[in-house]
Formats: C-alpha cells, sequence, structure tokens
C-alpha cells in the first residue's frame, strides 16, 4: 500500500511562496530601508533552519542549527550577498558599532 498523499493532486509545488505571505522557509518576507539602502529580509523560523549553522555579522556568533533567525541582503543583491542574522542583532543593527573586533582566523562577511 502506498502512503496516503498530503497534497490535491492538482497542486503545482513550483508556485508555493509566490502568492503567498510564506514562502518555504516558513517565515515572512518584508523590506526595510537601512543605510540608504532597501534591504529584503526574510523571517525564518526554527524548524526550517535544519542542518546548517550561520555566522551572524552583527555579533559575529554562531547561529546553530534549528534557531530562529532573519536572512537580510540588499534589494538588488545577489544570492551571494545573502547574510543570516540573530533576530535581536538585526534589530540592534543600527546601534552596533561598525567595526567589528573579530579574531585573526574568524572569516570576514
Amino acid at each position: 500500500m502506498s502512503p496516503r498523499r498530503n497534497r490535491p493532486k492538482g497542486a503545482d509545488s513550483s508556485r508555493r511562496g509566490e502568492d503567498d505571505d510564506t514562502p518555504r522557509y516558513g517565515g515572512r518576507q518584508v523590506t526595510e530601508s537601512w543605510r540608504g539602502e532597501e534591504w529584503s529580509v526574510r523571517h525564518v523560523v526554527g524548524a526550517a533552519a535544519q542542518g546548517k549553522t550561520y555566522r551572524c555579522p552583527g555579533c559575529d556568533q554562531v547561529i546553530p542549527s534549528g534557531v530562529p533567525h532573519v536572512v537580510a541582503w540588499p534589494e538588488h543583491a545577489g544570492v551571494d550577498d545573502r547574510r543570516h542574522w540573530h533576530k535581536a542583532c538585526w534589530n540592534a543593527k543600527d546601534r552596533r558599532t561598525t567595526r567589528v573586533q573579530r579574531s585573526r582566523n574568524a572569516p570576514r562577511y
């Protein structure tokens, strides 16, 4: 016996996220203005953040797998310019200094 389907037969999975406000990452996407530039900001829920760890450019700490966070990139930039931030770090980005102290071996984002 085959497993039961959760989607109707006519559902097109490639169109998911085009019309609704909750794309495949389970969060919402908004546009914010920061440093005179428009930024796309996607809120990622913890369940969608499985399997990878990221380094937050705001605090230079690791974002563990499964932790809700924010993905932000300039509106007219490519995929390579996306950065994963802690939610608190993204909200406090204007209160932080422009120069984050990093160790010599830390990657520069």
